[in-house]
């Protein structure tokens, strides 16, 4: 009887596997999750930032549009893409701080309306690079937006060298605060969905384009 007892006691139990997978993959998120929250707190432009044949300003937060504004004016490159800008916007609609250097700069600059998500920017700066025979692009996003949005374009641009350039948004100041923690965690979800090949099932909308 003992015997018999521990023998079903080792039976295969669907319900405590699944359990265990479940707690296995949870911790495993969270791992990656404190490694992908580490990356974006360190990460920084190079020191002095090369020069390229193009800048990618991807819209969806501060300051985005402005530190590319101010690499076009400083030369690092001779065009700038304003991706995911929207249907119906024109360059007189940017911020007053930026009126001027779009106005100066207005020959130099293309602004992309089709972009809706972060797929859509890489598609829509393939398109753009690829027209123009580029070989280098410097890329501007958020921090926290940059290994999703890299990742995508590299993958839409496979030969060609990415200079990342992140800005730091307001939302990423408070690192451990609650609004920053769930916004890092749904960007850490949806870079691991596309790692996966999953692009579509990331790019869904969501008011910022990305």
């Amino acid at each position: 009887m003992p015997s018999r007892r521990r023998f079903k006691s080792r039976r295969f139990h669907p319900l405590r596997w699944l359990v265990n997978l479940v707690v296995l993959l949870a911790g495993a998120w969270a791992v990656g999750l404190l490694c992908f929250m580490v990356v974006i707190w360190a990460a920084a432009p190079p020191n002095p930032i090369p020069r390229a044949d193009g800048i990618v300003a991807l819209t969806g937060g501060d300051g985005r549009v402005s530190a590319a504004l101010a690499l076009l004016a400083q030369r690092s490159a001779p065009a700038l893409l304003i991706s995911g800008a929207g249907r119906g916007t024109y360059l007189g609609d940017f911020t007053a701080d930026d009126a001027a250097a779009t106005t100066y700069y207005a020959g130099e600059i293309t602004l992309g309306h089709a972009a809706l998500t972060t797929r859509g920017n890489a598609v829509e700066t393939a398109a753009w690079a690829n027209a123009r025979h580029m070989h280098s692009l410097i890329i501007v996003t958020a921090d926290y937006h940059m290994p999703r949005a890299s990742l995508e374009i590299q993958r839409c641009l496979p030969e060609v060298r990415l200079i990342e350039v992140p800005v730091r948004p307001p939302a990423i100041l408070h690192l451990f605060g609650l609004p920053t923690l769930r916004l890092l965690a749904v960007e850490y979800s949806k870079y691991l969905v596309v790692r996966a090949g999953l692009s579509d099932a990331a790019g869904a909308p969501d008011g910022t384009g990305q």
